[in-house]
């Protein structure tokens, strides 16, 4: 495998400063037992407009890392900054898209995207914000579905409202839990190719957790692998070759994507694994 080539070497679209850095990040929790280390001096830099995709093992601290990142938990040690500024709470320039949706069941989807484009942006105009709304919802195909409450949507829907209310507040960056976990074969891979249409069309940087290493290969600029946890950290990274905009087929006669796909799972199941775990 050829060394970690740089972003911008890879990405020249991406500014050479960092946008997101992590930088020696711990989260630890006290038990009845002792602490409990989840994160152990995590290191990571993302640069503006890039797509990058946190893959792990369950239990290695990938959802408690996001979070540290979209201000919902604060680490024990070490920071995260946004444009040089640290975060420490929750704010609009990142917006997180969850596997469970996150909707109000008694609104619609207008009305549920609507809620957070009044809340960022309370001083424009009824009419300007209503716009927003439907524009965010027709990137997302959802133009005729616009007054069905959540109980009359499939899955596929409810996560292309839940895209779209993030992306409504227009963040500088969206955070994206295991966001098609829980959808179809068929749905998962509809949803992969819009969000790499939105991130085309408008080069939020993205920050994305799966399980999927077909899904990281399909959409990443960059996948960042965790060591399994207690104590988990970033073990490896590697940059994805494949020139964008990405044809699904084509991907899959390159040989290439299958010397990523089995590096990946090689390390998931063969290395940078605790004594314990093995």
């Amino acid at each position: 495998m050829q060394a970690l080539a740089s972003p911008q070497t890879l990405h020249p679209h991406l500014k050479p400063d960092p946008f997101l850095v992590v930088e020696n990040v711990s989260k630890v929790y006290p038990t009845k037992t002792g602490d409990y280390t989840v994160l152990d001096g995590v290191n990571l830099t993302v640069y503006e407009g890039e797509f990058v995709c946190v893959i792990g093992h369950s239990g290695c601290g990938k959802t408690t890392l996001l979070d540290t990142i979209s201000g919902f938990r604060k680490p024990t040690e070490g920071e995260v900054r946004l444009q040089g500024r640290r975060i420490t709470k929750p704010g609009p320039d990142r917006m997180v898209v969850f596997q469970n949706y996150a909707l109000l069941p008694w609104k619609s989807a207008f009305e549920n995207v609507y809620l957070a484009v009044n809340a960022a942006f309370p001083d424009k105009p009824k009419a300007e914000k209503k716009e927003i709304v439907r524009d965010h919802l027709a990137m997302v195909g959802l133009e005729e579905s616009a007054h069905k409450k959540p109980g009359q949507l499939s899955g596929g829907m409810k996560q292309r409202v839940a895209i779209a209310r993030a992306l409504s507040i227009r963040p500088q960056v969206l955070i994206l839990d295991e966001p098609f976990g829980a959808l179809d074969a068929i749905t998962k891979e509809e949803l992969q190719e819009e969000l790499l249409k939105i991130w085309q069309d408008h080069r939020v940087t993205i920050l994305m957790i799966t399980h999927d290493i077909d899904e990281a290969l399909f959409l990443a600029d960059r996948i960042v692998m965790m060591t399994n946890g207690p104590a988990a950290k970033v073990g490896e990274e590697l940059s994805i070759p494949f020139a964008r905009p990405r044809n699904r087929a084509h991907l899959l006669e390159d040989p290439e994507y299958y010397n990523l796909r089995n590096y990946a799972l090689d390390y998931l199941y063969n290395r940078y694994a605790h004594d314990d775990d093995e």
